[in-house]
């Protein structure tokens, strides 16, 4: 019982107690367009660019949202409350767009509470997220994404661009980019047959990736993206420290540095 309530404490202070974010109203004026995709067995909620031919688009990933009502209570809508993804999402300058994961926004016959705390990483998850590229690649003519995370968007992020051969770049925000890693040290309940980037390790290892961590997250621990770039071996990964906490604090460094080129082992 322990594990369990210690793994709803910290999925808790993922969002704060507002209510679910308005992305109408958030939106307004931004550019970016509220659609909803169907992605297999879900819905998804995007925020799509201007209609238009984009060979590079850049995807803003959430996070795991409100997934806990309570330190030992699941929630029943893991909307998200607050979202750095989407604010770097309408003040970024490239032609950017935003997924949310499912059930986030949008409900479907597929939701369910498992789907949004123990199954977020498992394959129906990590599919109607593929399947969301897939739509955006469709009606925008995408050539290559590059993926942005935030916590555990992070290891979504990854482990599409392990799945696909159109990924050309992954930057991840307090990413829980070794969820095993994190589980473990947390002595947290076990995810439920995850999809996990290190299993995706020999080609993900050839992307070039950066990862911005928080000094001050005790959510997702810089520890855990230590764990991950140590086992991955990676030709181009870059460790972006700030002072930040798990959701606030990293604005200065995204902006100065999320445009920059990755540098690459030899270079």
């Amino acid at each position: 019982m322990r594990t369990i309530i210690l793994a709803a404490a910290v999925l808790a202070s993922l969002t704060g107690c507002a209510g679910s974010i308005d992305l109408q109203e958030t939106t307004r004026g931004s550019g970016l367009k509220l659609q909803t995709i169907n992605a297999k067995r879900f819905n998804l909620q995007a925020l799509a660019p201007p209609p238009g031919s984009y060979k590079h688009l850049r995807v803003y990933i959430e996070g795991d949202g409100h997934a806990w009502a309570t330190g030992s209570q699941p929630s029943t809508d893991p909307t998200p409350h607050s979202s750095i993804m989407v604010t770097f999402a309408i003040q970024d300058r490239a032609p950017a767009a935003y997924l949310a994961r499912p059930c986030q926004f949008v409900s479907s016959e597929g939701c369910g509470v498992a789907l949004w705390t123990a199954n977020r990483f498992s394959a129906p998850a990590i599919n109607a997220m593929n399947s969301g590229l897939d739509e955006l690649k469709r009606q925008f003519g995408v050539e290559v994404f590059e993926l942005v995370g935030h916590s555990g968007g992070g290891a979504v992020a990854l482990v599409l661009a392990g799945m696909r051969s159109d990924v050309g770049q992954v930057q991840t925000i307090a990413g829980n980019i070794d969820p095993i890693y994190w589980q473990a040290q947390k002595n947290l309940t076990p995810l439920v047959a995850p999809e996990t980037p290190l299993q995706f390790s020999a080609k993900i290892r050839l992307i070039p990736q950066r990862h911005f961590i928080g000094l001050n997250d005790t959510v997702v621990p810089p520890a855990v993206a230590y764990s991950y770039v140590g086992k991955l071996h990676g030709e181009c990964v870059s460790v972006v420290e700030t002072s930040a906490n798990h959701s606030t604090g990293f604005a200065q460094s995204w902006a100065q540095q999320s445009n920059q080129p990755i540098p690459c082992k030899g270079q």
